[in-house]
């Protein structure tokens, strides 16, 4: 009852002009922005952080959930009508979507993506409400080792799942903790890695380290690969669900969430995973398994509502231990650190209309983008016909002025650049970019954490496992590290007994 009155109020706050307002303008930009092939939610949310500095806290993360929802569904757009996924999460959508739109389904198509994405949300933000609470109660009694250990469940999930090799994953999250060293040591004073500039002594703004390893690395790929002519959208309808179309995706609909909401709340690497789980569910589960392939209307409905219960899902962790599993997630836990808010166990009862305005909003949002998105579904075809060259240009523009709007330093553009760099030569040898800005973030909240176990221990590195808790999660991260080895000698084994 508590939680269900906390949300009332939060309806509240997210339903006056000004947050509507916001809603709106934060659910139409995502969507824009989703459209354009390669620019996803996180690239969105990292350009829009320092155009937000003047808004009111509440108001700028309603428009960031907007954002997120909005470039969510603008991702399926692309991946059902051009067969380019604007994020990896709409990869799915692309498998049995566009071979949908090339039927002359497409219409069809971005109706079961939009309905799916709004079922998803809902249920789980449905979810989120019930959950969120209990798990910030219980984070009160979280200590230092058990943060550190969860902060390692963070580093090894997020490196392990992510990228085509962990090896890779772990060399993109060292590059994010030694950004994050930057700066003074909170503890002693002593300067790191500042060489000898005082403008370094504060660190590199998270901010500068979001949009340069994902707008400007992003800008500076696709500026390397660049195709001189835009991409042709296929012609779509009013977009429009028949009967038959109905009985086939309901189920498909309210089975997304039961796999994407857990997924999400945990250090599993975003929304990639279940929707690869919600096409393989559907696939099973359909009476139509010959149509997979060539355009079955479950094949996007489960996977798209995966995804949406997925980015609620993360939500859990990020407003209650502070810890983004997702790159959107880092980036918003910046703005949080922006604003001078810290989220954990303690936001709920510090910034209670904030949060809970939050979350009523994502629920306004939803509905918002459901009946924007709907009808607007042929406008949006054609922002895939805006020129490559012009497009980026934009974003590079609009990425410079963010970052020295930050602190106004012309330095801040020279590291703007140099970050960037790093961003290309990342995607360029396939280091994926979330474990380098969950390290930047994460980063010194972890050695703060390691230095408090260890001055509670006096020295002593039992010190960090003598909870129950803490003990649990390296009990998890060990089963992490050892399951591709034992997954290993087992297929070896298997293949041994067939060939005797």
């Amino acid at each position: 009852m508590d939680s269900l009155n906390s949300l009332l109020d939060g309806f509240g706050t997210a339903l006056t002009p000004v947050n509507l307002l916001w809603a709106a303008i934060g659910v139409l930009l995502g969507t824009a922005i989703g459209v354009l092939p390669g620019i996803g939610p996180a690239m969105a949310v990292a350009l829009l952080l320092p155009v937000t500095y003047g808004l009111e806290p509440t108001g700028a993360f309603i428009m960031f959930a907007g954002i997120y929802y909005g470039a969510m569904f603008g991702g399926s757009t692309t991946s059902i009508l051009l067969n380019t996924p604007g994020e990896s999460a709409s990869v799915v959508a692309a498998m049995e979507g566009n071979p949908m739109a090339k039927a002359g389904r497409g219409a069809q198509a971005l109706a079961a993506a939009a309905v799916g994405h709004f079922a998803g949300g809902m249920i789980g933000t449905i979810l989120l409400v019930v959950l969120a609470p209990t798990v910030a109660s219980l984070a009160v009694d979280i200590g230092a080792p058990d943060y550190f250990a969860i902060m390692v469940l963070a580093f090894i999930a997020v490196t392990s799942v992510l990228g085509s090799s962990r090896i890779r994953g772990l060399a993109s999250l060292l590059i994010g903790l030694t950004l994050g060293l930057v700066g003074l040591d909170q503890m002693t004073g002593q300067q790191r890695l500042t060489f000898g500039t005082l403008q370094l002594a504060d660190g590199i703004d998270v901010v500068i380290v979001a949009v340069g390893l994902f707008a400007i690395g992003e800008a500076l790929w696709v500026a390397a690969h660049l195709r001189r002519s835009s991409g042709e959208a296929i012609p779509v309808g009013r977009p429009w669900l028949g009967k038959a179309d109905l009985r086939r995706t309901w189920k498909s609909w309210l089975r997304g969430p039961l796999i994407g909401f857990p997924f999400g709340a945990i250090p599993a690497g975003g929304a990639e995973i279940p929707t690869f789980l919600s096409y393989v569910t559907e696939k099973r589960l359909s009476r139509h398994r010959h149509e997979f392939g060539k355009g079955a209307i479950e094949g996007v409905a489960g996977p798209e509502s995966a995804a949406s219960a997925s980015a609620a899902g993360t939500l859990v962790s990020m407003l209650t231990l502070g810890l983004p599993t997702t790159a959107v997630a880092a980036v918003m836990l910046a703005a949080f650190q922006q604003y001078g808010i810290q989220p954990g166990p303690l936001l709920f009862e510090r910034e209670p209309d904030l949060v809970w305005g939050l979350i009523a909003s994502l629920f306004v949002g939803m509905v918002l983008l459901l009946a924007l998105n709907l009808p607007l579904a042929p406008i949006w075809t054609k922002l895939l016909r805006i020129p490559r060259p012009y497009l980026y240009a934009g974003i590079l523009f609009f990425a410079a002025v963010g970052a020295y709007a930050v602190g106004g330093e012309a330095l801040d553009l020279v590291i703007l650049l140099i970050i960037g760099l790093i961003g290309f030569g990342m995607r360029r040898y396939g280091l994926p970019v979330l474990p380098a800005v969950i390290g930047v973030i994460l980063g010194p909240a972890a050695e703060q954490q390691l230095r408090r176990a260890l001055q509670i221990s006096d020295g002593s590195v039992t010190g960090l496992v003598d909870t129950p808790f803490s003990v649990t999660v390296y009990v998890v991260v060990l089963l992490l590290l050892a399951w591709p080895l034992v997954k290993k000698a087992v297929s070896k084994g298997v293949r041994k007994r067939a060939a005797s």
